[in-house]
C-alpha cells in the first residue's frame, strides 16, 4: 500500500500566511470569539458585558441586544450572567460549508449609549463527519492486456469537516496484483488511484475484490470504506476522449428549468459497443446533484430546477465518458451563475425611539434601520433616503446600519405625528426598491403660553346686581397638550375702596367665568378694571394676561334730592318776597335739585304741582325757575303757597316736592305792615269761610307783629350794653339769627332782607343799613349765624337821618348763573334732552366749574365763597358745605355748555332784571 501523501507547498505556506494577516486585520477593532460546532444551547461563547464595559445586571437597564437580521438566530444573550450563549445546536458543515475559518458576524445595540458594536464569533471544527463515498461499491473494468502501472481512478470520498478533521489519507486492502497511489491535486484534493501492479489474465481469475478505506486526521480517527470489485475484460485498446479538459459556462440565475446549460462531447475510436460512449456524473455534492440533469448519450448538461445565486454562485463538477470494453476518461464542468437583480432590498427598523420630544435638539437619533439586499455588485448595493420636505435625515453607520437623525426643531403644535417613508434602492439595471414606513410621535413640552383671542376685554353689569351673578366669561387657548394645555384662571391682586378686589368679584378658575360677590351701587363705583391671569399646568408653569374694564350701569335707585329751598328745622316754611310791580316773567326763586344717578336717571323736569292763586306762577321745566306768569294785582293774596314737584327720567320715574311761600310786598316793612291784614285767597272750596277765621288770622298776626317789635327792642338794648360798642363806637353786636325765627317764614325774611330791617317801630326814620358785601351777598348757613355774634353792619350818628341804601342788583342773577342743574343756559322750557349717556357725562361739568368759582372767590354771583354763585336772595340755608359732590351727573337739558368763570362773570355785568333799580315804596323814601 501507498503511503497517503499530506503535506503543504512552500507557495501554498505563504498564500495560508497572508490570508491569515488579512482575517487579523478585518477582526481588528470589533470583539471577537469562537466557539466549536455542536456546542449544546447555553454554552457560553463570550462575557459580553465585560467587554462592553456593563455590569452583567445592567444589560437590560442599558436596553442592550441584538440587532443581526437573519433567518436563525444562533446566539442570544444571557441578562443574569452577562454572556453571550449559543441559541442552539451550530452546524459548522451547514453554516459555512468548506469555507475555513467560518466567521459568523453579529451587531449589538446598546440603546442607552446609541451605538452598535460589532461581533465576530468563529466557529471551529470537530471532527463529526466520516469521510464518505458516494457509492457503496464501485466494479472497475480492466483489460487484460493492461500493462502493469496503468492506474484506474477509483472514488473519492468527501469529508465535509475542514483542516485536520478533513479527510486525509486513503488505504486499499491487500492485493498481490493492485496497489494504491494517492494524487494531490493544485486546489489540494487528494484523489486515490488504483495501480495495476502485475498483468491480469482473465482466465486465471476474472474479478478481484478490493476494499477502499477512506480516513480523516480528526481525534478520534474517523473513516469509511467502498467495496472495489475489479472485472477484468477482454482487450479494447482505445479509451473515449474529452474534447476539452475543462469545460466552462456561464448562466444567469434566472433560467428557467429545463435549459440547456452546456453539453460536454467524448469520442471513442473503437468500434462497437468499445466505441459506444456513456456520460455519467463523476463526482459531484450531494446539494448539486438535483439541480443538474445529465443526459448519458448526448452528454447534454441542463438545469433541472432553478438556480439561485444567493443560494450558491458556483458549482463544480466531474463528467466521465466510458465505453463499452470500460475504458474512460473524465472531463471538469465548472458552471458559474451570474448574479441579477431579482431581490428588493430590505429594510429592517432595528430600533425606534418613539415618541419624542419637541424640544429634541437637531441631530438627535430617532431609529436605527438595517438594509440589506440579497443580490451582489452594484445589484445588492443600497441608497436609502427619506423625503426632502420632513425634518429628518438619513446617516450612514456600520456596515449596512443607517440612523434617522433630526436636522432641525419639531413643533408638536404644529405637526404632532410625522407617517415618515423610507426608500431603499439598490443600484441595479433596472433598479429594485422598497419603502417603509415609520409613524413617530411628537411628544408635548410646555412651550406655549396661553392666550387670549382678544387684547383687552369690556363688559356692563347694572347696579344692585344680586350676590353671586355671572358677569362676564373670558376663554383662554392654549395649543398644548395633556397638562400643558390645562388652563387655570385667577385675578390679580389688588384693592378698590380700601377692600380687597376679590370681594368684589370672583372667577372660576377652571371654567373663566366671573362671578359678582356683592351688590354693585354706581354711585360708589363706576367701573372695575380687572387682570385675568391664563395660567397653564405645565412644569414650568406659562401664563399670559389680559385686562377687563368691568362698567356698572346706572339704575334709576335714587330720586331727586331738593338742594333749595332746605326745609327749615324748626318746622317753618321758607318765605320768598315778590314785588308787586313785578312784570310778567320776573323771576321770584329757583328750585334746585339733583340726582344721586346719571344719564337719563338724573335728567330732571320741574313742574308746579299746586298753587294758592292757579295762573299766577309758572316752573321752567328743565330750569326749575318759579317765575310770574301775569303782573301781580292788588287783590293778589300776600301769601301765595306753591308746590312743585321734580321728577326724573328714569323707569320707573322717581320723583320729590317741595312747597314754596311767596310773599307778595315790595318790602319787607310792608311785609311787617300787611301781615295784620293779610287774608288767605280763597279757593272755589273756601269760599264759604266763616268771619272767625278771618278774626283768628288777624289775631294770630297780631300777636306776631308784637312779638317782632319787643324782640327787636331786647336786641337793641343789647346792642348798647355790648362791650364791642362801646370800644369801636361804631360797631353793634351781632345778631345772632335765632333771634329772626319767627312763624310763617319770617326767619327767612329777616335773613334774606336784612338790610331793610328797622331798628325802631317808625321804620321811616331810622334804618340800620348792613353793608352789602359784607352779608347781604353772600349765603350763611344759619348754624354759623348763631354761632358768630359779631355784627356786620355800620350805624351813623344817632339821630341823624339816614338815607338808605340804593337796593343792590347784584342780588338778581342773570338768565345763566341761576343755581340748579341748568344754570348755565337761559331756560330753554323747549330745550331737548340729550339722546345719550356721552352726552350727558360730557355737560357733568358744569357743576364742577361752578364749584371751582365759588371755592376761589372770583365768581361775581353773590360775591360770597362756598355759595356756588347764589346770592343772598335765595336765603343763607343754601351754602356749599350743604351741597353733596354730584358734579359726575348734573346735567343742562338744552345745552351743551358748561359752568365757566367768564360766563359768570359776563352775566354779573349785565343789568339783573326785575325791579332791582327801582326805587321803593314813598314810605321808605320818607325820613
Amino acid at each position: 500500500m501507498a503511503a497517503p501523501k499530506n503535506y503543504l507547498g512552500s507557495g501554498e505556506l505563504i498564500l495560508l500566511c497572508a490570508l491569515l494577516g488579512a482575517l487579523g486585520e478585518i477582526g481588528r477593532g470589533q470583539i471577537h470569539y469562537s466557539v466549536p460546532e455542536e456546542s449544546d444551547k447555553g454554552s457560553v461563547v463570550g462575557n459580553i458585558s465585560k467587554d462592553l464595559g456593563l455590569e452583567s445586571q445592567e444589560l437590560t437597564k442599558h436596553g442592550v441586544r441584538i440587532v443581526s437580521r437573519g433567518r436563525t438566530q444562533l446566539f442570544a444573550l444571557n441578562a443574569r450572567s452577562g454572556s453571550l450563549v449559543t441559541a442552539g445546536r451550530i452546524d459548522r458543515e451547514e453554516l459555512c460549508a468548506q469555507r475555513a475559518p467560518c466567521l459568523v458576524n453579529i451587531n449589538i445595540l446598546v440603546e442607552d449609549r446609541v451605538q452598535l458594536y460589532g461581533v465576530e464569533i468563529e466557529v471551529t471544527d470537530i471532527n463529526d463527519n466520516n469521510p464518505k463515498f458516494q457509492v457503496e461499491s464501485l466494479e472497475v473494468k480492466i483489460n487484460e492486456i493492461a500493462a502493469p502501472g496503468t492506474c484506474y481512478p477509483l472514488p473519492e470520498a468527501v469529508d465535509p469537516d475542514v483542516g485536520s478533521n478533513a479527510l486525509q489519507s486513503y488505504q486499499l486492502s491487500p492485493s498481490p496484483h493492485f496497489s494504491l497511489d494517492v494524487q494531490t491535486g493544485d486546489d489540494g484534493t487528494v484523489r486515490p488511484e488504483l495501480v495495476l501492479q502485475r498483468a491480469l489474465d482473465r482466465e486465471e481469475e476474472a474479478a478481484h475484490h478490493l476494499v477502499l478505506m477512506a480516513s480523516d486526521g480528526g481525534e478520534p480517527r474517523r473513516s469509511s470504506t467502498v467495496h472495489v470489485r475489479v472485472t477484468v475484460l477482454d482487450t479494447n485498446d482505445n479509451a473515449p476522449v474529452f474534447a476539452q479538459p475543462v469545460y466552462r459556462v456561464k448562466v444567469p440565475e434566472n433560467v428557467p428549468p429545463g435549459t440547456l446549460l452546456l453539453t460536454v462531447s467524448a469520442s471513442d475510436p473503437d468500434e462497437g459497443t468499445n466505441g459506444d460512449v456513456a456520460y455519467k456524473f463523476w463526482k459531484i455534492s450531494e446539494k448539486q446533484s438535483p439541480l443538474f440533469h445529465l443526459n448519458e448519450h448526448t452528454g447534454e448538461i441542463s438545469a433541472a430546477k432553478s438556480l439561485d445565486y444567493e443560494e450558491c454562485a458556483f458549482y463544480d463538477m466531474e463528467i466521465q465518458a466510458e465505453d463499452g470494453g470500460a475504458l474512460k476518461d473524465r472531463a471538469k464542468v465548472l458552471i458559474s451563475v451570474e448574479d441579477v437583480n431579482d431581490n428588493r432590498p430590505e429594510v429592517t427598523v432595528t430600533s425606534l425611539f418613539s415618541p419624542v420630544l419637541e424640544n429634541t435638539p437637531p441631530g438627535t437619533v430617532i431609529a436605527f434601520l438595517n438594509v440589506h439586499d440579497r443580490d451582489s455588485g452594484k445589484n445588492g448595493q443600497v441608497v436609502c433616503q427619506t423625503r426632502d420636505d420632513l425634518p429628518f435625515q438619513l446617516e450612514k453607520s456600520i456596515n449596512n446600519y443607517y440612523r434617522l437623525v433630526t436636522w432641525k426643531h419639531l413643533d408638536r403644535e404644529e405637526t404632532s405625528l410625522y407617517n415618515i417613508t423610507v426608500m431603499a434602492s439598490d443600484l441595479g439595471t433596472p433598479s429594485l426598491s422598497t419603502e417603509i414606513h415609520i409613524a413617530l410621535h411628537v411628544a408635548d413640552t410646555n412651550d406655549n403660553p396661553p392666550s387670549f383671542p382678544q387684547t383687552a376685554y369690556s363688559t356692563y353689569i347694572p347696579e344692585n346686581n344680586p350676590r353671586g351673578a355671572s358677569i362676564f366669561s373670558v376663554t383662554a387657548h392654549d395649543p398644548d397638550s395633556g397638562n400643558n394645555a390645562q388652563v387655570t384662571y385667577s385675578l390679580s391682586q389688588d384693592s378698590i375702596m380700601g377692600a380687597p378686589l376679590s370681594s368684589y368679584v370672583s372667577i372660576n378658575s377652571d371654567t373663566g367665568v366671573l362671578y359678582a360677590l356683592r351688590s354693585f351701587d354706581y354711585e360708589q363705583i363706576q367701573d372695575l378694571q380687572l387682570l385675568v391671569t391664563a395660567s397653564d399646568s405645565g412644569d414650568p408653569p406659562l401664563s399670559s394676561n389680559v385686562s377687563l374694564s368691568l362698567f356698572i350701569l346706572d339704575q334709576n335707585d335714587n330720586a331727586p334730592e331738593i338742594l333749595y329751598p332746605m326745609l327749615p328745622t324748626d318746622g317753618s316754611t321758607g318765605v320768598e318776597l315778590a314785588p308787586r310791580s313785578a312784570e310778567p316773567g320776573y323771576l321770584v326763586t329757583k328750585v334746585v335739585a339733583v340726582d344721586r344717578d346719571s344719564g337719563q336717571n338724573a335728567w330732571l323736569s320741574y313742574r308746579l304741582l299746586k298753587a294758592s292763586e292757579p295762573g299766577l306762577f309758572a316752573v321752567g321745566l328743565h330750569t326749575g325757575e318759579v317765575r310770574t306768569a301775569r303782573a301781580l294785582l292788588d287783590r293778589d293774596a300776600l301769601k301765595q303757597s306753591l308746590v312743585v314737584a321734580v321728577q326724573d327720567h328714569g323707569q320707573p320715574p322717581l320723583s320729590a316736592t317741595v312747597t314754596l311761600t311767596v310773599a307778595v310786598a315790595d318790602s319787607f316793612p310792608d311785609v311787617l305792615t300787611d301781615l295784620g291784614s293779610i287774608k288767605t285767597p280763597a279757593d272755589s272750596d273756601d269760599s264759604d269761610l266763616t268771619l272767625y277765621l278771618v278774626v283768628a288770622v288777624a289775631v294770630v298776626s297780631c300777636i306776631f307783629l308784637a312779638f317782632v317789635i319787643v324782640l327787636l327792642a331786647l336786641r337793641l338794648w343789647r346792642w348798647h350794653k355790648s362791650s364791642l360798642l362801646q370800644a369801636s363806637g361804631s360797631r353793634l353786636a351781632g345778631l345772632p339769627a335765632s333771634s329772626f325765627v319767627g312763624i310763617e317764614g319770617v326767619q327767612a325774611f329777616l335773613q334774606t332782607y336784612s338790610h331793610e330791617v328797622s331798628l325802631t317801630s317808625d321804620s321811616r326814620k331810622s334804618h340800620v343799613i348792613f353793608p352789602q358785601p359784607n352779608y347781604a351777598d353772600t349765603l350763611i348757613s344759619q348754624e354759623s349765624c348763631e354761632k358768630n355774634d359779631s355784627i356786620l353792619t355800620s350805624i351813623k350818628d344817632e339821630g341823624a337821618s339816614v338815607q338808605q341804601a340804593p337796593p343792590n342788583t347784584d342780588w338778581r342773577f342773570s338768565q345763566a348763573q341761576r343755581p340748579g342743574t341748568s344754570g348755565s343756559q337761559n331756560g330753554d322750557e323747549t330745550g331737548t334732552w340729550p339722546n345719550n349717556q356721552f352726552d350727558t357725562e360730557m355737560l357733568q361739568a358744569m357743576i364742577l366749574a361752578s364749584a371751582s368759582e365759588a371755592a376761589d372767590g372770583s365768581s361775581t354771583l353773590g360775591g360770597g365763597a362756598g355759595t356756588m354763585g347764589l346770592s343772598a336772595r335765595y336765603g343763607p340755608q343754601f351754602t356749599l358745605q350743604h351741597v353733596p359732590d354730584y358734579r359726575q351727573n348734573v346735567y343742562v337739558p338744552g345745552s351743551n355748555a358748561t359752568l365757566t368763570n367768564a360766563a359768570a362773570k359776563r352775566d354779573a355785568r349785565a343789568p339783573a332784571g326785575g325791579n332791582g333799580n327801582k326805587k321803593k315804596s314813598g314810605k321808605k323814601e320818607k325820613k
